[in-house]
């Protein structure tokens, strides 16, 4: 049973005559008659009654009738959701985000996708660490991931996004809590709380090396897996931290944001598969790029 010859056959049962059914498909009637023959043949049973003055469905042609229907739906649908795929308008997207872009990108980037793309399915995973997602990326785990470069292997495409300078996290009573800017130098002695080595985080190293130029070096490390921990241990008065300015979106009671008098900056990069792509996400991508850029 051909999706034509139920198209003809519906048409046929709506109009119950040859010549306007005919004209509605822009078919000529003999061809119309002889599809509705080949259809009954196949299906071993009259769907119509013929006179020389009427054309009635018979009982299996009323039942046909709602089968039909639904078929032409469903292959309506069908051609949508394909043309919706090869658009980028549909389909199903998995993202991952390092921890420090969880709080400013990620809404953003969710809420955009919502609004433009809503029939396509996103997958967000956010406070992740960079060498975590670029392992996700080299599996398939993920489609895109927001990260720190530095991190490519082979197959892997990185896209500038950002450069953000970095600024302290203090406990809100510290004593440098109210100046508006500090050098780092005056972190000098003072506990760090840091993104963990192991598996190394870029956050880790770039943190360090800021340190290292201010002439001085942590006299000791809390080691943690996500920035919100990061900043609820300031908080609790466990020592400083350095972060990326867009972490302060992140509030919580407790901890001050300080600017640096020192120009440490930090990239955010988007990484993608070189062979694994599709329309939805390079439309996905088009939409982290104008998110964080704007």
């Amino acid at each position: 049973m051909e999706l034509r010859q139920v198209r003809y056959f519906l048409t046929l049962a709506e109009e119950c005559h040859f010549g306007r059914a005919a004209a509605r498909l822009h078919i000529a009637q003999p061809a119309l008659s002889q599809q509705i023959k080949q259809l009954e043949h196949e299906l071993g049973t009259p769907l119509f009654a013929r006179s020389t003055r009427r054309v009635e469905l018979t009982e299996a042609g009323r039942h046909l009738t709602g089968y039909a229907r639904t078929l032409v739906v469903e292959a309506e649908r069908a051609r949508l959701h394909m043309a919706e795929l090869a658009t980028g308008r549909a389909g199903r997207v998995a993202v991952g985000f390092i921890g420090t872009a969880t709080y400013d990108v990620l809404p953003r980037v969710a809420r955009t996708v919502r609004a433009r793309l809503p029939h396509v399915t996103l997958d967000l995973r956010g406070e992740l660490l960079t060498p975590q997602l670029v392992d996700g990326l080299t599996a398939g785990t993920y489609d895109l991931a927001v990260l720190r470069p530095g991190a490519a292997t082979e197959g892997t495409t990185l896209t500038p996004l950002r450069t953000e300078r970095l600024v302290a996290v203090l406990p809100a009573h510290h004593r440098l809590a109210a100046d508006p800017v500090i050098p780092l130098s005056a972190l000098a002695g003072e506990p760090f709380v840091i993104h963990s080595s192991r598996p190394r985080s870029a956050m880790y190293d770039r943190v360090l090396s800021a340190c290292d130029r201010a002439g001085f070096r942590p006299p000791s490390l809390v080691e943690v897996g996500e920035t919100s921990t990061i900043v609820v241990l300031v908080a609790a008065g466990h020592g400083a931290a350095l972060v990326p300015q867009s972490v302060q979106s992140l509030r919580l009671d407790g901890v001050t944001y300080v600017a640096l008098a020192e120009a440490e900056t930090v990239d955010l990069v988007l990484g993608h598969r070189a062979h694994r792509d599709s329309p939805a996400i390079r439309q996905v991508a088009a939409i982290i790029e104008e998110c964080v850029r704007t």
